[in-house]
């Protein structure tokens, strides 16, 4: 596991340079919101995760469960989503959007993402 990257991966590259390309101006990694938000956009107070299928229990393809060590993964997976939720609500109860994408659904969800962000709110 000292391989898997939590900054700077594929999905959350290509995330970014779409929302770069769309002229969004972004931040990354906020320490002082729950849940440290992949990228957040201060102007339109929408915090986005990057989330991987597998690691945050997505039922997709990509996120199958493992047929090894079930004891360890099963738990681990329930408290990542566990985790992600009580993130996500103390968010939203600060006044911050949440947009969620994911990894089996990236296209999609970047361009989905990108034609939500004005729509979600004026700039503060």
């Amino acid at each position: 596991m000292a391989a898997i990257r939590s900054k700077g991966s594929v999905i959350e590259m290509q995330v970014r340079r779409a929302l770069h390309g769309a002229g969004f101006r972004y931040r990354l990694h906020r320490r002082d919101l729950p849940g440290r938000p992949d990228i957040t956009l201060p102007k339109y107070r929408l915090a986005v995760f990057v989330d991987g299928c597998f690691w945050h229990g997505h039922e997709c393809i990509q996120g199958h469960k493992p047929k090894s060590n079930t004891a360890y993964w099963g738990p681990k997976i329930a408290r990542n989503m566990e985790r992600d939720q009580i993130n996500r609500q103390a968010l939203e109860k600060t006044g911050w959007r949440v947009a969620i994408v994911r990894e089996c659904t990236i296209e999609a969800d970047i361009a989905g993402l990108i034609q939500s962000i004005p729509a979600q709110g004026s700039a503060m």
